[in-house]
């Protein structure tokens, strides 16, 4: 008794089949293909947020939907990492303390010199942050500032 694979009589039509396609028809069908795949790919690509949108999004929820607790301001700097007295620093740097652990946190603020006037280092402030990831947290959004301004 000869046994034969399923395999094979699906593998010899199909070869059959492509015996008989013509060519140019066969290489239409692929570039068809090819610039459907790549348009769709492009297409999703270019749907995806930039990192400031993502950021800017971030910043939001945290200041909508964050806790808030107390923290001071310990630094203010440039992005290039210098220190700076200028009166809208482009990077706070704060701290917090949540449970027993302190969280040290840098937030560019460069996108919102607005919010960031009137600072001084050891000023008190409140920070929001994600009760599920507590070291995820702002002082400055475009709806909310922790910053005491005024309030001292």
């Amino acid at each position: 008794m000869l046994i034969t694979s399923p395999v094979r009589p699906s593998i010899q039509h199909m070869t059959h089949l492509l015996h008989g396609l013509n060519p140019r028809l066969a290489g239409g069908v692929t570039a068809g293909i090819t610039v459907v795949a790549m348009a769709s790919w492009l297409y999703a690509r270019s749907r995806r947020p930039s990192a400031e949108e993502l950021e800017r999004r971030r910043r939001d929820k945290l200041a909508t939907a964050g806790r808030i607790t107390d923290g001071v301001l310990i630094d203010a700097r440039t992005l290039g990492g210098e220190e700076t007295t200028d009166v809208s620093p482009e990077v706070l740097i704060y701290s917090y303390r949540l449970a027993g652990v302190t969280y040290d946190c840098a937030q560019d603020v460069s996108k919102l010199p607005e919010r960031v006037t009137g600072w001084r280092l050891d000023q008190p402030l409140q920070v929001r942050y994600d009760p599920r990831n507590p070291g995820n947290s702002v002082v400055v959004a475009e709806s909310w500032s922790g910053l005491w301004q005024g309030r001292l």
